[in-house]
């Protein structure tokens, strides 16, 4: 019995035993299962993590800046291959200490990216810190530096193995820059355009508290653009702006002279250090000295004349003000006709004229005898007395008061009012000769200024007909006064027109002579009596030899046509001996007298 026991109790120990070994068994069968799989599914985490790695590497190197990572002690751990190059890394550069020590200028101190990382250690405190506009030294012997923005990145470490710790953007700023100063670039002519100008214009500014001189803007239009491109063609105008965009950067000058390209045939100077104003337009007329001759075009030179409109700086005035100046007194020039130079002037536009108002007024002045008649004498140039004059109108505003002709005028021949206004001038032109001849003053012809829209309206000739026979006018004593350029715009409708007036016993007189285009062979055609030289061909006749030679060389054609000559723009009396040695025949200018109202003009007559 005792013996069945024994037996039993070892069975029993025996069945635990192998219980307990099935258990352990079973236990490290599922320990190493469960290993088994943390192994495999680290090794699928860690595929993920390379997939994942590699595309934002793919990423990073297509990218157009430049990333680098490094290691808490500094080696290369990432280079893509914008910094690669930009460093210039060996192949062999991964996890190893930068070979080159580029440097970084902060704030005039060149730092390694390791210490500039050291600074701002603290500021970046999970933030990324960036510097912006600065320079990289690649090259320390040949003091290379490549404008940049520079990005600092930490990553904090999560473990003992994790090695990636700083992250450094450079954002290589050449290209950038070179699209920028293209931007500033005018892409014919390769001169900066008028976005630098606007920008250059506030140091300009600056300057001229420092070195207390004026500052002037110089704005040339070359004239008839688009008449001469329809002539000689597209590639050829481009070939002249070209030329003289390269003769105005080389002038021989004393002053500090910029030179922008702002519209096709536009360009702008500025000069910053001016003393006297004559300087600047010595400096201009040479410019149209030169402009007119410098171009040849199959061995023959091509005359070419340029607008100048002027803005000097004054106090209380912005920067933008000025320029706009410079464009105001441009089309003030234009409106004489071409190859004029004007300044602007702040009292002649003291007034803010509203074209609008002085558009719907125009009517309403003409009705209440707002406008007004002045005259300006011209001289014969060998007894100095009066013997003809020039009729120019004004309009005395009620509210503006004298308002000059280039305000009102240009409004005028837009919307077609110019051709009431004409008539009106010349019915106050004959009735001033008829009191004139009533009152036994000395019988003089005036001169009456007409447009190419007046000549071509309907019945121009019947009208002025009409109006001679009506006041009872000798007609000699009336001259009819068109520009050349105007003249020249529409050759057959303008001679038709003038021979027609020239039948009523009408004087005609070509004015502005020597701003146009007019061939020797349309002057023997158009049939005019008189010649009226333009003030820009004699504004520098006392210094420049080629105006003396040009000038004389007009009034002799002028002879040989059988017309005659008429200087215009004498302000002074050795201006009046040189061209009276030319034998011209008649001057006008302010060394005489300005344009001056009736009654005052009756006591030169005297």
């Amino acid at each position: 019995m005792e013996s069945g026991l024994n037996t039993m109790q070892d069975f029993l120990i025996q069945s635990s035993m192998g219980n307990m070994l099935v258990l352990i068994i079973l236990v490290t069968l599922l320990i190493v299962i469960h290993f088994y799989s943390l192994a495999r599914s680290k090794r699928e985490l860690l595929k993920v993590v390379d997939n994942k790695v590699e595309v934002f590497q793919k990423a990073f190197d297509i990218s157009e800046d430049g990333v680098l990572i490094l290691s808490d002690k500094d080696e290369v751990v990432y280079a893509n291959k914008v910094i690669k190059k930009l460093l210039g890394l060996e192949k062999d550069f991964l996890f190893k200490s930068l070979s080159i020590q580029a440097k970084i200028k902060i704030k005039n101190q060149w730092l390694t990216l390791d210490e500039l990382i050291s600074i701002d250690k603290k500021k970046i405190d999970n933030k990324m810190i960036f510097y912006l506009h600065v320079e990289l030294l690649v090259d320390t012997q040949k003091r290379k530096t490549i404008p940049i923005n520079i990005f600092l990145d930490i990553s904090p470490l999560e473990s003992k193995h994790d090695v990636w710790r700083k992250i450094i953007f450079i954002q290589d700023l050449r290209q950038k820059n070179e699209q920028k100063v293209v931007g500033y670039r005018h892409q014919l002519s390769g001169l900066a355009n008028q976005a630098q100008l606007l920008h250059d214009l506030n140091s300009l500014y600056a300057k001229l508290h420092l070195n207390k001189k004026k500052l002037a803007l110089v704005l040339i239009d070359i004239d008839d653009f688009s008449m001469l491109r329809s002539i000689i063609g597209y590639e050829q105008m481009n070939k002249i702006l070209v030329k003289f965009a390269t003769y105005l950067q080389d002038i021989p000058t004393d002053l500090e002279i910029s030179v922008y390209h702002t519209y096709y045939n536009n360009f702008l100077l500025t000069i910053s250090n001016v003393d006297d104003e004559q300087e600047v337009y010595t400096l201009v007329k040479n410019i149209q000295d030169k402009l007119a001759s410098f171009y040849k075009m199959r061995d023959v030179k091509l005359y070419l004349t340029a607008s100048v409109g002027i803005s000097i700086y004054k106090e209380n005035k912005s920067s933008r003000d000025l320029l706009d100046e410079a464009y105001k007194a441009l089309a003030q020039a234009q409106d004489y006709g071409n190859g004029r130079i004007q300044e602007y002037v702040s009292e002649l536009s003291s007034n803010d004229y509203d074209t609008l108002i002085l558009h719907n007024e125009m009517h309403q002045a003409l009705e209440k005898n707002q406008f007004e008649i002045y005259y300006q004498p011209i001289i014969d140039a060998k007894s100095e007395e009066v013997v003809s004059a020039e009729a120019l109108i004004r309009w005395n505003h009620p509210e503006y008061g004298l308002i000059a002709p280039y305000i009102f005028i240009p409004i005028m021949e837009k919307t077609g009012f110019i051709a009431e206004i004409g008539k009106y001038v010349l019915e106050e032109v004959l009735k001033q000769q008829k009191r004139w001849e009533l009152f036994k003053f000395k019988q003089i012809d005036v001169s009456i200024n007409i447009t190419l829209f007046e000549i071509e309206s309907k019945d121009f000739v019947e009208n002025v007909e009409k109006q001679l026979q009506y006041h009872q006018v000798d007609p000699s004593l009336i001259k009819f006064e068109i520009t050349e350029g105007a003249a020249m715009i529409s050759e057959d409708s303008t001679q038709k027109q003038f021979k027609e007036i020239k039948k009523l016993g009408i004087g005609i007189s070509l004015d502005d002579f020597g701003t146009g285009y007019t061939s020797f062979l349309y002057m023997k055609k158009f049939p005019a009596d008189v010649l009226k030289i333009d003030k820009t061909m004699i504004d520098y006749i006392l210094i420049n030899k080629e105006d003396q030679r040009i000038v004389k060389a007009m009034i002799e054609m002028g002879h040989s046509l059988g017309m005659k000559v008429v200087a215009e723009g004498i302000e002074n009396k050795r201006m009046y001996e040189v061209l009276a040695s030319y034998d011209c025949d008649m001057m006008q200018g302010y060394y005489f007298s300005k344009p001056v109202p009736a009654f005052e003009f009756q006591k030169l007559l005297r």
